[in-house]
């Protein structure tokens, strides 16, 4: 209990500890991530901004590079960005634009952002490219000092496309020309958001005084500015700059913070299922972690446990080269020594445990054999008595040769009752080696055919050995030709007189022996019975028949002994013995 107790108190410690920091982690991202996400990025636009103001007024940039830096500015920032007075009035508001020479040598400037909005997959669709022939309907406007004409497009017509883009009520403007130059944004950085920077502009302008007041002295302004159409919340940046000529311009930045409190939302949610799988990933950690701490002596003690209990099969539960390392290794020796000696204290126990069984199941055996050899002996010891008796008191000179074969006879049923439970004691003691070589069995049915013909012919009685495919047999021949001597005498016993006995052999994969006789069937609940020691089936006529009793229980061991599978059936009229063979 004392190491479980240190284990708990060390799982505690550190589950609170974890569980702590990770809370503070969790509350402080659900806290104060949104206002500190959302001033980075601001900071990160004013410092942008105030870069790009103070380049724009020391280097005489190129109308190309101003795009491309605009470009360059929206894209890393995410804003939109537009050059416009104090007034509102806009000097450069649209990076993306197409430079028109017209049929009469004049050039106009046509803003894409907003159609771009609208139309940009059929826009992108038309590929248009310099030199390409264009019509475009929408309205024109002067900007800046110079009155530069810029076109802000509502329909156009590319001859090698269709229309694009559609103009309600009557037609300001219609130019037509030659693309002479054209500034596109790539497909990655398109954003549908350039689109809505007019409408802040027409939103934020005229300005207040007192804002006016700020920006003239080179004050940058930040306010709030939410989008109705598209519902978005953004910020509005005003960055005053003062250029080479004393002109006041202003930078115009929108900047959407919308994405910020999307984010922020999704994250509470996530963070709900992260903190209950943040937890769950401590405790187990805790868990592991105690355990690495107070394994080493929990070890010791399971080992010591072990070895109260006898058990000596454990290996060094410590590798460490430390006094608990040593101590672990001291626990082992002694365990394997122990060990050692207890495993010699087994092997003798079951040594003695198999010596007095097998002198127990001698006695058995023994007992069984007296008791069964009595039995059967006490009947024909009966009769030879009697007659003995018979011939002493001085019988009948006619009957006297009678007595005498009579007392042959019943000596010889004797003598083949104590060779057959000699033979049956001597398979059961286990103690047989089986000398086995290759051989066919229709030669060894013949064989034992042979030696039987006398008892054949006193029932005239026929053997009939049918071989169908016969392959050999690998067996110990003498105890074989045992057990076809038991079953043929078995089924001459039991065979009609002038019927005939036959033998089948089969091979295929394996060898199959049939054995069929014609006579009386075995009663079904008595099919099994028939392997057992002086069994007989018809008890009153077992003097008449003849037979032992032991001479399917002599089959059965020896067919056993060789792992050979057996067993009985009935037919319609008489009965069949089977035996499996293993080619």
């Amino acid at each position: 209990m004392k190491n479980k107790s240190i284990t708990f108190k060390l799982f505690m410690i550190t589950v609170l500890f974890f569980a702590f920091f990770y809370m503070m982690i969790i509350l402080s991202q659900l806290l104060l991530f949104n206002d500190f996400y959302e001033n980075h990025k601001l900071n990160k636009v004013e410092q942008h901004l105030a870069k790009f103001a103070s380049d724009y007024t020391r280097k005489d940039w190129s109308s190309d590079q101003l795009t491309r830096e605009i470009v360059k500015f929206m894209t890393r920032n995410r804003s939109q960005l537009a050059i416009i007075d104090i007034d509102g009035k806009v000097v450069v508001d649209d990076p993306y634009h197409m430079l028109i020479t017209q049929d009469d040598g004049q050039k106009m400037m046509v803003s894409l952002s907003l159609f771009m909005t609208l139309y940009g997959d059929q826009f992108r669709a038309a590929n248009i490219q310099k030199g390409d022939r264009i019509t475009l309907w929408g309205e024109v406007e002067k900007r800046g000092k110079e009155n530069t004409s810029v076109l802000y497009p509502e329909k156009m017509y590319i001859p090698h496309s269709k229309v694009i883009g559609e103009y309600e009520g009557e037609v300001s403007s219609e130019v037509s020309g030659t693309v002479s130059n054209i500034e596109l944004p790539y497909f990655k950085i398109w954003n549908q958001r350039q689109g809505l920077l007019m409408q802040a502009l027409s939103e934020t302008f005229p300005l207040s005084g007192e804002l006016k007041n700020r920006l003239n002295h080179m004050e940058m302004q930040q306010f709030p500015w939410f989008e109705s159409w598209s519902g978005t919340n953004n910020v509005i940046i005003l960055q005053p700059l003062l250029k080479n000529n004393g002109e006041l311009e202003i930078l115009f930045s929108v900047t959407s913070i919308q994405e910020i409190s999307d984010t922020n939302d999704a994250l509470r949610e996530f963070y709900i299922y992260l903190g209950i799988g943040g937890f769950l990933l401590i405790l187990i950690l805790s868990l592991f972690f105690s355990k690495i701490v107070t394994k080493p002596l929990i070890a010791l003690n399971q080992m010591a446990k072990r070895m109260l209990n006898f058990d000596f099969t454990a290996v060094s539960p410590i590798r460490q080269n430390d006094e608990l390392g040593s101590l672990s290794n001291s626990m082992l020796l002694m365990s394997q020594k122990l060990d050692s000696a207890l495993s010699e204290l087994k092997d003798a126990n079951v040594k003695l445990l198999e010596d007095i069984e097998q002198k127990q199941r001698l006695e058995v055996l023994q007992q069984s054999f007296f008791a069964n050899a009595s039995h059967e002996l006490k009947t024909p010891l009966s009769i030879v008595k009697s007659f003995a008796e018979g011939l002493q008191d001085g019988v009948n000179v006619n009957k006297r040769e009678h007595y005498m074969s009579v007392i042959i006879e019943e000596a010889g049923k004797m003598e083949m009752l104590i060779k057959d439970m000699l033979d049956l004691a001597r398979l059961e003691s286990g103690t047989i080696v089986l000398r086995k070589r290759m051989f066919l069995l229709s030669e060894l049915v013949e064989k034992v055919a042979d030696k039987l013909v006398y008892l054949l012919k006193e029932k005239e009685l026929e053997i009939i050995v049918v071989p169908v495919n016969e392959l050999h047999v690998l067996a110990d021949l003498e105890w074989m030709e045992q057990v076809i001597i038991n079953l043929i005498m078995n089924a001459i016993r039991h065979a009609e007189e002038g019927s005939v006995i036959t033998i089948k052999i089969h091979s295929d994969t394996s060898t199959k022996l049939y054995v069929d006789n014609i006579g009386e069937t075995i009663p079904e609940d008595q099919l099994n019975l028939i392997w057992e020691r002086f069994y007989r089936g018809e008890p009153s006529r077992s003097r008449k028949t003849g037979g032992t009793g032991l001479g399917l229980s002599i089959a059965g061991q020896i067919l056993g002994m060789h792992g050979f599978g057996y067993r009985v059936e009935n037919l319609q009229n008489g009965v069949r013995f089977i035996i499996h063979f293993s080619n």
